[in-house]
């Protein structure tokens, strides 16, 4: 993998003072979750994704939307964090030693991040982990699994929403200024597993580049990207991100 990564790559970390990384599905999947677009399997392979996650489907039907949310989080809870995951930890731990910036950005729901040791991610769209009550609008973190009831209830009788981002619903307003001010500020941007067609993610690179930040994507395949970056990397992120550190930090 070392071939891959070119010098002036490695170089560039190095001397970065304010690193951001944009993470998506594909370095969960390296983790054996699947992503929001794969085909459904089991009891869930008639079902849409995409009908299942708006706010309209929860109040028709909450039991089946808190099913397939609890099917996903029964998939995460056995998840553990993989080399992509457990190597943006030790790179945030050894920029921040060197008392430069590093922001962690994620479109990923499942907190495997953070089981890795990164701190202060910026999570775009939400968690599993969290719910939130339809009626008092209090958060709790949520971690048993399976659920004992459908939806689960709060204490004051209403239904337990998941804490994630729903198509219709507006991206969390403190992450997306957390996220704006930090690529207003980066001299060095990463895109790793995400297809950066998505909106507004898909923007992040282009506001990278604007503010003179080089720009980087990992990623298995070619994206409307790939042309547009000063380094694009094909390749799984598991194994490009040790191999990144290891050569830029490495004794």
């Amino acid at each position: 993998m070392s071939t891959l990564i070119p010098d002036a790559l490695i170089a560039s970390l190095k001397t970065s003072q304010a690193l951001v990384v944009l993470t998506g599905a594909g370095v969960s999947a390296e983790s054996g979750i699947p992503t929001f677009r794969d085909a459904m399997e089991g009891l869930w392979a008639k079902y849409d994704p995409a009908q299942l996650a708006t706010p309209e489907a929860f109040e028709r039907d909450p039991e089946t939307v808190t099913r397939w949310y609890d099917w996903r989080r029964e998939k995460c809870a056995v998840a553990k964090p993989n080399p992509a995951h457990l190597a943006l930890a030790e790179l945030q731990r050894a920029v921040e030693k060197e008392g430069r910036s590093f922001t962690l950005i994620t479109q990923n729901v499942d907190r495997l991040h953070q089981a890795a040791g990164s701190r202060s991610v910026i999570e775009l769209h939400g968690t599993l982990w969290v719910w939130r009550c339809i009626r008092c609008c209090q958060e709790r973190e949520e971690r048993q699994v399976p659920f004992a009831q459908y939806p689960p209830k709060c204490a004051c009788g209403g239904n337990l929403r998941p804490g994630v981002i729903w198509f219709g619903e507006s991206l969390p307003e403190e992450a997306l200024n957390k996220t704006y001010q930090a690529l207003e500020e980066c001299d060095l941007f990463f895109a790793i597993g995400t297809s950066a067609v998505v909106q507004p993610a898909a923007s992040f690179l282009h506001v990278a580049r604007q503010h003179n930040a080089k720009t980087v994507e990992i990623n298995v395949a070619s994206t409307p990207v790939s042309r547009l970056v000063d380094w694009s990397i094909l390749g799984h992120a598991g194994e490009t991100l040790p191999e990144l550190v290891r050569r830029a930090y490495a004794a």
